[in-house]
């Protein structure tokens, strides 16, 4: 007869309290009955992430001991109450007292520490005696370094510790707050596994956080940082993406935008698990085009989601509403999100994480970021942003998914430049410009590549207008070095679009 270990407090895995980190760890959580350091910089998340671990196992109905040689019990509570939780359920050893020495500043025939450490000891063991508790923290190691005095004598306090809770099938969470890398090496190697929690302050924005698993003994775990944070609640944790991991059967067909003369341009529009990107320079047209292709698609009953990094939500649908396309209706009826998006309070991995939800949670089939520009701000460093960025157009073709990102180039006219370089990632790159030709300023669009299948070679004008929307023209046979920006013409004015909403 098969039995679930699973469930059973003396073998299989013990949840943490956070879905994300779970996923890290390989979907279940952590194996039982074993010893783990959890690792990071004061204010990494260490204590929220160890009462959050023991808060899950008294929802289980497991006894859980929290150990703080360091944090008084009113600090904790602080901390408990930040997430409006409640420590009623947990039991709390506060060894503060006996760490700095108050009961024994009177033993002359020993020394200080060697009294502290073992009358600290004995206080853990005899908690662990009375309680039998299956789920233990100890907060922090750092007193026990100190109050070991040597190298070895931590380490064999370590190990006895070890031992000690593997008999009790407990699993047991060390935190360190890494004061002492040197020593801090012995605790790795005897822990079954090694969780850090880093922290990093940007120049501008929050604090940025990731998580990384050193080890975890005998368990396939997901490798890399992963961006995660603290919230009113405890830990969120943002799995690190892997589009490996997701396979879908592509859907035939294409995205249309309505517009005749751009889909013969595109050979018939935006084939679907493509990723597309539209370049240009400010004002040329790139987040209208994006926007103009949200509503067709939702005018054929697909949902879209547009993250805007650079624009807000009022003087976006004010901008449609001038041109006369009308988003309000898809708005209102969430075939069309519009979710702004602040670069400096957001980490990649959330970015990641909220895309993910919009696809698969409430298929969103057009996914558009605007802009690129935006979301590199989001990075920790430009290093990175290709990797990503691959990594995300990747999964979103894999499902399926039509993707269109905006990247803003510097300048007006003449040579054009980006800080950063994604059009060998793109399945699609659109580009629009600007040119001067009969005393105007005007816009040409045109496919540099698509991947996915045949399109035009030719520049085409490009413009939008009040109540017409986007009007696409004729090919520009008659000029040369429109994407210079300085353009030589040879035709006559009237193959040109005009003014009004007349064909050409």
């Amino acid at each position: 007869m098969s039995t679930d270990h699973n469930n059973t407090p003396e073998s299989g895995f013990c949840p943490t309290g956070s879905e994300g980190l779970d996923n890290i760890l390989g979907g279940q959580g952590l194996p039982r009955n074993r010893m783990y350091l959890v690792e990071g910089d004061p204010g990494s998340g260490k204590t929220t992430l160890s009462l959050q671990f023991l808060l899950a196992g008294v929802k289980r109905g497991e006894v859980g001991l929290y150990v703080t040689l360091s944090e008084t019990r009113h600090e904790l509570e602080a901390v408990v109450r930040s997430h409006n939780w409640s420590l009623n359920d947990v039991h709390l050893l506060e060894l503060s007292s006996i760490v700095a020495g108050d009961a024994f500043s009177g033993s002359t025939f020993f020394h200080p520490s060697e009294v502290e450490l073992n009358q600290t000891t004995r206080a853990i063991l005899d908690q662990v005696e009375k309680l039998d508790p299956r789920l233990l923290v100890l907060d922090s190691l750092s007193e026990l370094r100190l109050l070991s005095e040597t190298a070895l004598r931590y380490r064999r306090q370590i190990l006895t510790f070890k031992q000690y809770f593997a008999r009790r099938n407990a699993t047991v969470l060390l935190l360190d707050d890494r004061t002492l890398e040197s020593e801090a090496s012995h605790v790795r190697s005897l822990a079954h596994g090694v969780i850090q929690l880093r922290k990093t302050s940007p120049e501008f924005g929050v604090t940025r956080r990731q998580a990384h698993v050193e080890k975890i003994r005998g368990l396939k775990f997901r490798e890399g940082e992963h961006d995660f944070v603290i919230r009113t609640g405890g830990i969120v944790f943002f799995p690190r993406l892997i589009a490996a991991e997701h396979r879908k059967q592509l859907p035939k067909g294409s995205l249309q935008s309505g517009i005749a003369e751009l889909d013969s341009l595109l050979g018939g529009g935006l084939d679907w698990g493509t990723s597309n990107i539209v370049m240009g320079p400010a004002g040329s047209g790139k987040s209208t085009l994006s926007l103009h292709y949200a509503v067709n698609a939702a005018k054929a009953g697909h949902k879209s989601a547009m993250f805007l990094f650079d624009e807000g939500m009022g003087p976006l649908m004010a901008r449609a509403s001038s041109i006369g396309l009308d988003i309000e209706p898809h708005v209102e009826s969430g075939a069309v999100q519009l979710i702004c998006v602040d670069p400096a309070e957001i980490s990649p991995g959330e970015m990641v994480h909220r895309i993910r939800h919009h696809v698969e949670e409430e298929g969103v089939r057009l996914v558009v970021i605007d802009s690129l520009n935006g979301y590199y701000q989001s990075m920790p460093g430009e290093k990175y942003l290709q990797l990503q960025i691959h990594e995300l157009f990747s999964y979103l073709n894999q499902l399926g998914v039509v993707t269109i990102a905006v990247l803003a180039q510097h300048g007006l006219l003449g040579p054009m430049q980006t800080t950063i370089d994604l059009s060998y990632v793109a399945d699609t790159v659109i580009l629009i410009r600007f040119f001067e030709a009969a005393g105007e300023v005007r816009q040409a669009i045109s496919i540099l590549k698509k991947r996915s299948g045949r399109h035009e070679r030719s520049i085409r004008e490009f413009k939008i207008e009040s109540d017409g929307g986007i009007r696409v023209g004729k090919p520009l046979h008659d000029f040369h070095g429109v994407l210079s920006g300085t353009p030589t013409y040879t035709g006559a004015t009237r193959k040109m679009l005009n003014r009004s909403n007349k064909s050409q």
